[in-house]
């Protein structure tokens, strides 16, 4: 594992993003889109309240908007890692069955003054192409949850990057990672409590503090990772494709606020809604593959967590509302009658052939009282490789996610420079300096 690694960081090390146009593209989306979510879960109640409270006991330099309270970098990273993913619209990767991105970006932001944006993009492409193939490599168990866990060797090598650590002193800090990776339960999405919001701010927290013991001196041993695969997991590290590709250009970006097994019926559903009158409805089948059953099997949700996390919630948000965004979980939309009775009406069952080919995808089948029949299938959603997002789309949601936060057009500023602004530019500064001006 630890040559694989190395092997990977040393080829990442040569990296020149104005050599590799798509990928230096996809990193600035990347960017934009989780500073978007970020943004959105600033406004949360518990997430503005958890601020003030770790401003007042551990101060720091790290603002969240100017003027703001300030966080230490430890602090800083776990808020804004909890509020990029506090309404389940930030990115994924469906080959590391979770999202490489969250932790590391929000491990590097405290220290994005202090870097370029290209050194600060470069170093987030290093995080996530290790996250992502730990990702892939360690499969967690039945009843674990992945943001706590191999996120934080990402997000180790994000930061070590950062702090111009060699690759060999980078395969460290993971390994430094790894020895204490926190086993997260999947518990708190079925009970719909928030504390599984905190666990992708562990995970920065925890690459944040590797990274800095290894450039302290303090050492790991090697082979960490699959040391932990075999205690902590009970089996060994898949081997990872270490091919010269980039894990970053298989991120997907969500086009709506739930978990990404969610999406496919959400979309079948878009595609079925004009032509059926919901009062009507007798019955809805959603056919689908076995690992969407698993991760979002809830029913029946009393909480915004839970429905995040329900094939059949959201399949039935989209058919009532035409939509599923953060305002689909606020009230009275949240409790609608309506709603409810759609949701349970929904069948789920498992398609064979999907889950043996390891393939995504929906069917959806509606019957109503006066016969008709009505079906639609879908294999792909906004944002997968075989129907990426445009840029337009990308900006559309960021500007629908800040909105209530910043004024249209200094987020449409803001939002210009993320994308366009020169490698050799701070386009977020501000964040760690209140005397400078703002970029938005």
């Amino acid at each position: 594992m630890d040559a694989q690694l190395l092997s990977v960081l040393q080829r990442l090390h040569g990296v020149d993003l104005n050599a590799h146009p798509a990928l230096h593209t996809h990193a600035r989306r990347l960017v934009l889109d989780t500073l978007g979510c970020i943004t959105a879960g600033l406004r949360a109640g518990p997430v503005t309240e958890l601020a003030q409270r770790a401003a007042a006991a551990d101060p720091g330099n790290f603002r969240l908007k100017p003027g703001g309270p300030g966080l230490s970098a430890a602090n800083a990273a776990l808020i804004l890692a909890m509020a990029a993913c506090w309404d389940e619209a930030c990115e994924g990767h469906a080959g590391a069955h979770g999202r490489p991105g969250v932790a590391a970006l929000a491990a590097l932001l405290p220290m994005a003054s202090r870097l370029t944006y290209g050194q600060f993009l470069k170093s987030l492409v290093v995080g996530y192409e290790i996250g992502a193939h730990m990702g892939a490599s360690l499969r967690i168990n039945p009843g674990m949850h992945v943001d706590g866990n191999w996120p934080a060797l990402g997000a180790a090598a994000a930061v070590a990057h950062a702090l111009g650590l060699t690759p060999a002193q980078i395969v460290q800090a993971v390994n430094m990672a790894a020895c204490q990776l926190p086993m997260s339960l999947y518990w708190p999405v079925r009970s719909g409590d928030t504390a599984r919001n905190t666990y992708l701010g562990h995970a920065a927290q925890l690459g944040q503090s590797a990274a800095l013991a290894v450039a302290s001196g303090i050492t790991a041993p090697a082979g960490s990772v699959a040391e932990y695969a075999r205690v902590g997991l009970g089996k060994p590290p898949v081997a990872f494709d270490d091919a010269p590709d980039f894990q970053l250009l298989k991120a997907y970006f969500k086009p709506y606020a739930a978990v990404r097994h969610v999406h496919y019926g959400a979309l079948a559903a878009v595609a079925l809604r004009a032509a059926i009158d919901l009062d009507t409805v007798d019955a809805v089948v959603l056919q689908i593959y076995e690992e969407a059953t698993i991760y979002c099997g809830n029913r029946a949700p009393q909480t915004p967590l839970q429905a995040q996390f329900s094939l059949s919630f959201g399949l039935a948000a989209m058919l009532r509302w035409g939509r599923l965004d953060p305002w689909v979980y606020r009230e009275p939309q949240f409790q609608d009658p309506a709603l409810r009775a759609l949701e349970a009406k929904v069948q789920v069952q498992v398609d064979a052939p999907w889950t043996q080919q390891g393939l995504r995808g929906a069917r959806l089948l509606i019957a109503c009282q006066d016969g008709s029949r009505h079906e639609h299938e879908v294999t792909a959603v906004p944002g997968d490789a075989q129907m990426p997002f445009t840029e337009e789309a990308l900006m559309d949601k960021f500007l629908s996610y800040c909105e209530g936060s910043l004024p249209a057009a200094k987020t449409a500023d803001w939002a210009a420079q993320l994308l366009h602004a020169p490698l050799d530019t701070q386009p977020f500064p501000f964040w760690n300096s209140p005397q400078e001006k703002t970029p938005c």
